[in-house]
C-alpha cells in the first residue's frame, strides 16, 4: 500500500473521531419525578445538559414558549412550563446546566413525551423519550376539596365564556326551533292574507267546465234510457252556465226568450241564435209539453251545443311582435 493511501486513511479516521468526539461531548439526560400524574397536578422534568464550554447551541423546545410561559406538547394535552436553570457546573472543559421543567396535564391517558433536542450548528443531540401516565381525578360530591387551585377566569375571553354549557353545546337545536318559528309565523300570515297555505289549483275555465260536462252527459246516455226530460234539463243547464262564465250573460235566471234576445244583442254569438233557438224550443217542449223527441233530435241538439262551445272558446293572446315574426316567416 502506498504511503499516500495510508496518510489519507489516517486523516479520515482522525476527522471522524473528532466529529463523533464533539457530538459525544453534548449529552441530554432527562427524568421525571413521577411517571404517574393526577390530572391537574404538576410534576417535575429534570434536564441535565452537558456540553463543551465553547459549544454554541440552543434547546429547540424553548423556542416554542408562549407569552404565558407555556409549551404545549402531545396535542395540547400536556403542558411544559418555562424552565428554571437551577445550577450551572463547570467540570473540566464541559459545562453542565440543570433545568427543572414543571409538567402539567389536563387529559387522562398515556402520553409519550417528545424528545428534547439541542442544536449546535449542524449537529443535533437528542434526549430519550419519557412516558407519562395521567389518571383522572376521582371525587364524590361530598368529598372535601383541598390542595387544588381556585377557579380562575379563562384567557382570551369571548362571549361564549359567559353562556351556559347547555346553550353552547345544543345551539343547533335552538337555531332549528327559531327557523321553525319563523316558518310558522310566515305560514300563519299567508293563511290570514290569502285564506290558504298551499297554492290553490287554478280553476277550470268556463270552456273546460262546459266540455267536461258535455262529455259526461253524452256518456250517461240518458235519452237512450227514455230520460229525455233529464237529458234536456242537463244540456240547457250546461249552456246557461257557459253563457254566464264566458260572456257574462246571467242565463241561469233568464227564460228562453230572454236568452235568445241576449244572443241578438251580442255580435260575437249572434250567428248561433238559430241553433240555440232549436235547442231551447226542443227543451221547452220536452219539459213542459211532455213531447218525446226523436233520437236524431237529441243527437242534433247535443252537436249544436258542442259546436257552439268549441267555436266560441277563448283564443290564446299572442304578442304583436310574435305575430309579425310568424307573418314574415310565411
Amino acid at each position: 500500500m502506498k504511503f499516500s493511501h495510508i496518510k489519507f486513511i489516517l486523516f479520515s479516521a482522525a476527522l471522524l473521531l473528532s466529529v463523533f468526539g464533539i457530538r459525544s461531548q453534548v449529552k441530554l439526560d432527562v427524568k421525571l419525578d413521577s411517571a404517574h400524574l393526577v390530572m391537574g397536578r404538576t410534576t417535575m422534568l429534570h434536564l441535565d445538559l452537558t456540553k463543551p464550554k465553547d459549544a454554541k447551541g440552543n434547546l429547540t423546545l424553548f423556542k416554542e414558549v408562549r407569552e404565558n410561559g407555556i409549551i404545549p406538547v402531545c396535542g395540547d394535552s400536556v403542558e411544559f412550563r418555562a424552565p428554571i436553570a437551577l445550577d450551572t457546573v463547570v467540570s473540566g472543559g464541559n459545562v453542565i446546566i440543570k433545568y427543572d421543567i414543571p409538567v402539567q396535564a389536563f387529559d387522562s391517558g398515556y402520553f409519550r413525551l417528545p424528545e428534547l433536542l439541542y442544536v449546535a450548528d449542524s449537529d443535533t443531540s437528542r434526549s430519550k423519550s419519557l412516558s407519562l401516565k395521567v389518571v383522572p381525578v376521582t371525587a364524590k360530591a361530598e368529598d372535601p376539596i383541598h390542595d387544588y387551585a381556585s377557579v380562575s377566569d379563562p384567557e382570551d375571553k369571548s362571549i361564549f365564556d359567559y353562556l351556559p354549557d347547555w346553550l353552547v353545546d345544543y345551539w343547533w337545536i335552538y337555531l332549528l326551533c327559531l327557523a321553525v318559528a319563523i316558518a310558522g309565523f310566515w305560514l300563519f300570515k299567508r293563511y290570514r292574507k290569502e285564506g290558504h297555505i298551499l297554492p290553490k289549483k287554478p280553476e277550470p275555465t268556463p270552456y273546460e267546465k262546459a266540455i267536461a260536462s258535455l262529455h259526461k252527459l253524452k256518456e250517461s246516455k240518458l235519452w237512450e234510457q227514455g230520460m229525455e226530460k233529464v237529458y234536456y234539463t242537463d244540456l240547457t243547464d250546461i249552456l246557461r252556465a257557459y253563457l254566464r262564465g264566458r260572456f257574462g250573460i246571467n242565463a241561469m235566471e233568464m227564460t228562453s226568450r230572454e236568452i235568445l234576445h241576449a244572443f241578438h244583442q251580442n255580435k260575437e254569438i249572434r250567428g248561433y241564435r238559430s241553433n240555440m233557438c232549436q235547442i231551447l224550443d226542443m227543451a221547452d217542449f220536452v219539459k213542459f209539453a211532455k213531447v218525446r223527441p226523436l233520437p236524431d233530435d237529441c243527437v242534433k241538439s247535443y252537436d249544436f251545443a258542442l259546436g257552439f262551445v268549441e267555436d266560441t272558446k277563448p283564443q290564446p293572446v299572442t304578442d304583436d311582435n310574435e305575430q309579425a315574426k310568424k307573418g314574415g316567416e310565411k
